[in-house]
């Protein structure tokens, strides 16, 4: 993980007819719904000339009774992943306006608290847990469900979907869900 990237300048901000997104907030966790969702997110930043933060929420998970190996950090783990889906979006040379971030707690408490400031909020619709048969993932629908601003939720298209699935494959990560 290297701080070595390359910032271009953002593209003026546009008066739309739908209204202005200063900044919109997309949710990460390293699946391919997520890297979708950052896709169109970053689609949208830069139509409306906005700043687009990137975050991934992690936490100690509860079910192992508070046993963690002595050598995990989820921070880190956290870290790593939205370096490296951000890199995966925007390679080398990231944007100025683009912003990322990791935040303890629960991905859906974590990007609900997170749309008190944004003027959208943007999600894939399956992320690593969960049932893969279903359509929206329980993040999705909470945040869906409790959020202070808009949600966008990203569904993959017939067209990106192998692409992300076959890179999520390619970056090591097995079959997306």
């Amino acid at each position: 993980m290297s701080d070595s990237t390359t910032t271009v300048p953002h593209p003026e901000s546009v008066q739309h007819p739908l209204g202005e997104f200063s900044r919109i907030v997309v949710g990460v966790d390293g699946s391919a719904s997520s890297i979708d969702a950052l896709r169109e997110a970053e689609r949208l930043a830069e139509a409306f000339g906005s700043r687009l933060d990137v975050v991934c929420a992690w936490s100690y998970p509860i079910s192992n009774y508070g046993m963690v190996p002595p050598d995990w950090y989820p921070d880190r783990d956290a870290a790593r992943t939205v370096h490296d889906v951000a890199d995966t979006v925007f390679g080398e040379t990231r944007p100025e306006w683009v912003h990322t971030s990791i935040r303890e707690g629960a991905p859906a408490r974590v990007l609900i608290t997170e749309s008190d400031t944004a003027d959208l909020v943007v999600t894939g619709s399956r992320g690593h847990g969960g049932f893969s048969g279903l359509l929206l993932g329980s993040v999705s629908s909470e945040i869906a469900a409790h959020a202070h601003s808009p949600v966008l939720i990203v569904h993959p298209r017939p067209e990106t979907k192998t692409g992300s699935r076959a890179l999520h494959e390619e970056q090591g990560g097995g079959a997306a869900r």
